[in-house]
């Protein structure tokens, strides 16, 4: 059975389906992705709205985000023009799995912190007797 006639497996290099779980949970697709969860927005409100994101970032997230069929762009033909930016029903519900997951790493954040201080105390060497911290031992 070769790849192409196989179901979607994010886990193989060459299904579709990683590309579009790439999309949806990078770094701004999810801030985009949270933020039309609540309305539409033009550009430059979703640029206020999702703060650090750059203009071209934003831009090609949006782009992205339409190209898969999650987010809808309505062009309106008026002076000056106007655009509005929303989900589509597949990107409502893409939407709602990732903002519970976003939702979810602001409760847990405290837990992680502490976990990070914890390994890295565990890997911080400790000094041998008589030597200084930060100085180098040398053995014979």
């Amino acid at each position: 059975m070769d790849e192409s006639s196989s179901p979607p497996n994010v886990n193989r290099r060459m299904c579709p389906s990683r590309l579009v779980l790439e999309h949806i949970t990078s770094r701004w697709g999810v801030l985009v992705l949270a933020a039309l969860l609540e309305r539409s927005y033009r550009f430059s409100e979703l640029r206020r709205e999702i703060d650090g994101v750059s203009e071209k970032m934003l831009a090609q997230t949006l782009q992205t985000l339409e190209r898969d069929g999650f987010v809808h762009r309505d062009a309106k033909p008026v002076i000056p023009p106007r655009v509005d930016y929303s989900l589509t029903d597949l990107g409502r519900e893409a939407a709602e799995q990732v903002w519970r997951l976003a939702r979810w790493t602001e409760r847990q954040v405290d837990t992680v912190l502490t976990a990070r201080e914890a390994y890295d105390e565990a890997r911080t060497p400790v000094p041998r007797a008589g030597t200084r911290a930060g100085a180098r031992t040398i053995h014979q």
